[in-house]
C-alpha cells in the first residue's frame, strides 16, 4: 500500500485529503476547499468606498516616482483597503491538481466539507473515478454548495461577468503589493500555491458532481470491481459525517477522520468497528494541534509527567475513559453561549450566529429558544439562507445519523427538533434572503440572527455586520479561528462584542493513545508531530509518520490472499497433490473470482474444463544469474545493472538486451516484467525466463 498526504487541512472547515494506492486501485479521500483563503477579498458592502479609494490612491500616486517605496508602505499595512477588490476565488488543494485525474478510481467523502471541492474535479472530461459518501453527508453537502453559489451570485451581480483568462488580482505585479499576511494565504508559505486557485463551479456542474455520487446508509457496505469492500461508519464529528472501513484481498485499511466520541446531535463515534486493523490510516489532526497544551494533561491517573509514566498507567486505562467527559463538555458550552445571547437581548442588543456546522446550528437554535421561553424574552429567532427551508426539513427526517438522545425522540413519535413548533409559534422565522418579502415584513429588533457565511465575506451575515458592528450591545458568535483579525478587518472600528467558541473538531492527544491501544492494528500511519508521543510508549504495531506531500509505503499487509475454495472442489485438493520446494502444490479445475474484497475458486462446468487444453504452470522465482546464462546460451547480447524502484521500496534488477533485438527485463522480488518490440525476441526470453523455474 501507498500513501500520499496531499493537505494535513485545518479542522473542521477544512478538512484534510489523501491518496491511497491499494491493491492498485487510486483511493482519493475527500476534496475539500479552504474557504477560510477568502478572507483575502473584501465583502460586497466594502466594495464601492474602497474602490472609490482605491482610484484616488492610484492617482496621487502616479506622481510618485520610487515605486519601490510604495510597495513598502503598503506591504507594511494592512486595513480593509488592502484587502482584494475583486470577485473571489476559491482556493482548493493545491497538491491534488498534480496528479493525474483518470488515475483516480474511488472518491470517499468522509464529511459534508470534505465534499465542497468535488465538482472541480467531477466537471473536467478525464474524471472516471466512483464518489462514495454517506446520504446525509452527502444531502447536507449538496445543501452546503447551493448556498455557496448562491451567495457568489450576489457578488457577481454586482462585479458583472467573469473575466476571461487569469483575474487582473492573481498578475504577480498585483501579488507584489499586497501585504504580507494577505500574500502569505494567496501563495502559501512556500509561494507555491497560486496555481491552486479557481473561479466558482456553477450549478450545472454541482448537479452533475451530485449525479455521480453514490450515497450510502449506515454501514451499508459498497463494492468496488469486486476487489474492495468499502463501508461507512460514523465519527461522531457531524451529522453524515464517517470513517471508512475499506477491505481488500491483500488486508483491510481503517481511515480515521476527524472523530468525537460523543455528540449532542451526531450519532457517537463507533470506534469498536475498526478494531483490529491491518492499517489505520490516523488523519485527525487535532491531537497535533493540541501537543504543547496537552503534554502534561496525560495520563489522568498521575499527576507526573507524560513521558515518564505512560508506560506503567497504560494497560490500566478503562476503555469506559475515552467518552466520559466530551458531551457535557459541549453542552456547559452551549450553555454559556445562550447565557450570553440572554444578556445581550436583555441590554437591547442583537446576536449574530454565522456558525457553519449544521449539528451545532441546530443545538444552539433549539437551545436558545429555551432559554428565551424560560427567561420570558420574547423576541424573534431569525434563520435566512437560500437553503434554510430545506435544511431544517431533512434534519428531522434523518434518526439514523443522530444521537441516542434524538432518536429516543423519533421512536417516541416526537418531533427530532423544535423548529417546526416555533415556525408554527410565530417565533422562528426562515427566510431564503434578507431583501425577501417575508423576511422584510416580519423584521424586529433586538433578534438573533442565524446565517451564514462563517469567513463573514458572503451572504447575509456581512449585510448584518455591516449594520450591527458600531453597536456595542450587539453580540457576534463565532468560532475561535486563528484569522481572526482579518476576518474583522473590513468591519472596523468594530464596537460590537465577539464571543469566539471552539467545538471539538476531533480526538484529543490524551485519548488519541489510548484509543490505538484499543483498537490495536498491524500497522498505522499517524502525523510527524505525533512521533514522540507515539514512541514513547513502545507500541507493539509499526508505526509510519507522514508529512505533506511525501509518499511512504507500507510493508506487505499479509503473505498470502485469503481464498474461499466451493466444498465441491475441496476433494481435488487430494489429488496430483505435488511437493515443490517444500510446498505442496496441487492443480485445480476452476474459475479464480475476486468478489466482495475476497479471492474465491468455484467450479466451472466439467464438460467445459475436460476440453480445454492444460497449460503448463511454473512456480519460482527468477534467478538473475541463471536468467543471464540462459539469455547467453541462446546469443542474446545482454547487460545487468541494479537499481531501486522510483519510491525507493524495494530493489531492482535491470536486464539489458541489445541483440539481435533490443529488450529490457526488470526483475523485483515480487514481478518480472519484460519488454520488448518483437514476438520472436519475446518468444525467446519467455523460453528463457520459464527455463529458471519450475514447471508442474
Amino acid at each position: 500500500m501507498k500513501f500520499t498526504c496531499l493537505s494535513e487541512g485545518r479542522g473542521y472547515y477544512f478538512p484534510p485529503c489523501h491518496i491511497v494506492n491499494i491493491c492498485g486501485f487510486r483511493v482519493l479521500l475527500d476534496c475539500p476547499l479552504d474557504l477560510s483563503a477568502l478572507a483575502v477579498f473584501s465583502p460586497l458592502p466594502i466594495v464601492i468606498s474602497s474602490l472609490l479609494d482605491e482610484k484616488a490612491s492610484i492617482h496621487s500616486g502616479q506622481s510618485s516616482s520610487n515605486s519601490e517605496s510604495v510597495r513598502q508602505d503598503v506591504s507594511e499595512l494592512l486595513d480593509s483597503k488592502k484587502l482584494i477588490q475583486a470577485e473571489p476565488w476559491y482556493k482548493t488543494v493545491k497538491s491534488l491538481q498534480l496528479w493525474s485525474i483518470y488515475s483516480i478510481d474511488v472518491v470517499l467523502i468522509s464529511s459534508p466539507m470534505g465534499m465542497l471541492g468535488l465538482p472541480f474535479l467531477t466537471r473536467l472530461k478525464d474524471f472516471r473515478a466512483k464518489i462514495y459518501a454517506t446520504e446525509a453527508a452527502s444531502r447536507l453537502g449538496k445543501l452546503m454548495m447551493e448556498d455557496l453559489i448562491s451567495m457568489h451570485m450576489e457578488l457577481r451581480q454586482f462585479y458583472g461577468p467573469e473575466e476571461s483568462g487569469c483575474p487582473q488580482w492573481m498578475t504577480w505585479e498585483k501579488i507584489e503589493l499586497l501585504p504580507r499576511a494577505l500574500k502569505d494565504i494567496v501563495l502559501g508559505s512556500e509561494r507555491t500555491e497560486l496555481g491552486g486557485w479557481m473561479s466558482i463551479y456553477s450549478a450545472a456542474d454541482m448537479k452533475g458532481c451530485m449525479e455521480k455520487v453514490q450515497f450510502l446508509k449506515y454501514a451499508e457496505e459498497a463494492y468496488y470491481n469486486g476487489s474492495l469492500t468499502i463501508k461507512a461508519l460514523s465519527s461522531g464529528l457531524e451529522i453524515g459525517a464517517c470513517n471508512w472501513n475499506i477491505l481488500s484481498p491483500k488486508g483491510n485499511i481503517i481511515y480515521l477522520s476527524g472523530s468525537v466520541f460523543a455528540s449532542a446531535t451526531a450519532t457517537s463515534f463507533d470506534y469498536k468497528a475498526l478494531e483490529g486493523s491491518d492499517v489505520l490510516l490516523y488523519s485527525d489532526f487535532t491531537a497535533c494541534n493540541d501537543v504543547d497544551g496537552e503534554k502534561n494533561d496525560f495520563p489522568p491517573a498521575t499527576g507526573s509527567s507524560y513521558s515518564s509514566n505512560i508506560g506503567s498507567c497504560w494497560e490500566t486505562i478503562p476503555e469506559s475513559w475515552l467518552d466520559s467527559d466530551e458531551y457535557s463538555e459541549e453542552m456547559e458550552k452551549v450553555s454559556f453561549i445562550c447565557s450570553c445571547a440572554l444578556d445581550t437581548i436583555s441590554d437591547g442588543g442583537s446576536v449574530l450566529i454565522p456558525i457553519g456546522r449544521p449539528g451545532v446550528m441546530l443545538q444552539l437554535l433549539e437551545n436558545i429558544s429555551l432559554s428565551l421561553e424560560s427567561s420570558n424574552l420574547k423576541v424573534p429567532i431569525y434563520f435566512v439562507s437560500s437553503v434554510a427551508e430545506e435544511l431544517l426539513a431533512f434534519s428531522n427526517i434523518i434518526p439514523e445519523w443522530l444521537s441516542s438522545q434524538l432518536q429516543e425522540r423519533f421512536c417516541s413519535g416526537q418531533p427530532l427538533f423544535t423548529h417546526i413548533q416555533l415556525s408554527n409559534e410565530k417565533k422562528l422565522f426562515v427566510s431564503p434572503a434578507i431583501h425577501s418579502s417575508k423576511f422584510l415584513t416580519s423584521w424586529q429588533e433586538p433578534c438573533i440572527v442565524f446565517c451564514p457565511h462563517w469567513s463573514l465575506r458572503l451572504g447575509p451575515v456581512v449585510h448584518l455586520l455591516q449594520r450591527w458592528c458600531a453597536d456595542p450591545n450587539s453580540l457576534l458568535i463565532i468560532e475561535e479561528r486563528a484569522d481572526i483579525k482579518l476576518a474583522l478587518l473590513p468591519f472596523e472600528p468594530m464596537s460590537m462584542k465577539v464571543l469566539q467558541c471552539s467545538f471539538i473538531s476531533g480526538i484529543k492527544l490524551k485519548k488519541a493513545i489510548p484509543l490505538l491501544k484499543i483498537l490495536q492494528p498491524k500497522h498505522v500511519l499517524v502525523p510527524e508531530s505525533l512521533r514522540p508521543h507515539i514512541s514513547c510508549w513502545n507500541p507493539k504495531f509499526s508505526v509510519h509518520c507522514f508529512t505533506e506531500n511525501e509518499t511512504i509505503v507500507v510493508p506487505k499487509l499479509k503473505t498470502f490472499a485469503d481464498m474461499d475454495i466451493a466444498m465441491d472442489m475441496a476433494s481435488e485438493l487430494l489429488i496430483d497433490t505435488k511437493m515443490i520446494q517444500g510446498k505442496n502444490i496441487a492443480r485445480l479445475k476452476g474459475e479464480l473470482l475476486i468478489e466482495h474484497g475476497k479471492y474465491r475458486c468455484v467450479l466451472r462446468n466439467k464438460q467445459v474444463l475436460s476440453s480445454q487444453v492444460r497449460p503448463l504452470l511454473f512456480l519460482g522465482r527468477v534467478d538473475l544469474d541463471s536468467l543471464l546464462m540462459a539469455l547467453k546460451k541462446m546469443g542474446m547480447k545482454v547487460a545487468a545493472q541494479h537499481a531501486q524502484s522510483t519510491d525507493g521500496s524495494e530493489n531492482v534488477s535491470l536486464v539489458f538486451i541489445s541483440e539481435p533485438n533490443e529488450a529490457l527485463i526488470e526483475v523485483t522480488s515480487t514481478q518480472t516484467t519484460i519488454s520488448v518490440g518483437d514476438e520472436t525476441t519475446a518468444s525467446l526470453v519467455s523460453e528463457a525466463v520459464r527455463s529458471t523455474l519450475v514447471c508442474f
